[in-house]
């Protein structure tokens, strides 16, 4: 039975928080009764930090990070590898492996993995701009990591069969991550370990 609500516009904001990932009804109905209790110029900077963030956020046209500028922090810091590429399956990721502060080269976001069940494809990620960046020239390496699922594995061998005739030299992060686990949810140690004793790929 639906919850019944005493304000339509109360109901309309608790609709939209559970909305929210990880948010149900009672949470949502929470969190919009504790924005209530607050003072409305707290609120105004809440809403107005989101909306910005919606606005103005950017991908970085390099590695498809997100950022507040056309090029990301990272792949603009000169002290990073430049030579080494880590291709990871999102955002999420990136924050991971950086928590590890075990990996100083540059990252490639693939926004996704292949997966036929679901209808994703190669061309639904960001693999041509990849093989791109490694057409260009300076890469030595690229570390595949992906989370150990099936998804991942099949992303794995089509980005192998792609860089391949490159010659650039692919290496895939050690399975101390179990498999069948999401990367981003790794323990930072295991992780960190992993990019160390990466091996290479075949």
């Amino acid at each position: 039975m639906d919850q019944k609500y005493p304000s339509e516009l109360f109901e309309k904001a608790v609709s939209e928080f559970a909305l929210l990932p990880g948010i149900g009804q009672r949470t949502a109905m929470r969190l919009v009764l504790f924005l209530l209790r607050q003072d409305k110029e707290k609120v105004e900077r809440f809403s107005q930090a989101i909306n910005q963030m919606r606005q103005e956020i950017k991908y970085c046209k390099v590695c498809h990070n997100i950022s507040d500028t056309e090029v990301c922090p990272i792949c603009s810091q000169t002290s990073r590898d430049a030579s080494l590429i880590c291709v990871v399956e999102n955002i999420q990721d990136v924050l991971a492996i950086e928590n590890t502060q075990q990996f100083s080269g540059l990252y490639h976001v693939l926004g996704g993995l292949i997966s036929p069940m679901d209808g994703i494809g190669p061309k639904d990620i960001e693999l041509a701009s990849l093989v791109e960046r490694v057409k260009q020239g300076g890469i030595s390496e690229v570390i595949l990591a992906l989370s150990p699922t099936m998804e991942g594995d099949t992303t794995n061998f089509y980005i192998s069969r792609k860089l391949s005739p490159l010659g650039v030299k692919l290496s895939i992060i050690a399975r101390g991550v179990a498999i069948g686990n999401e990367l981003e949810y790794t323990d930072e140690v295991t992780l960190g370990r992993s990019i160390i004793d990466r091996k290479p790929f075949s």
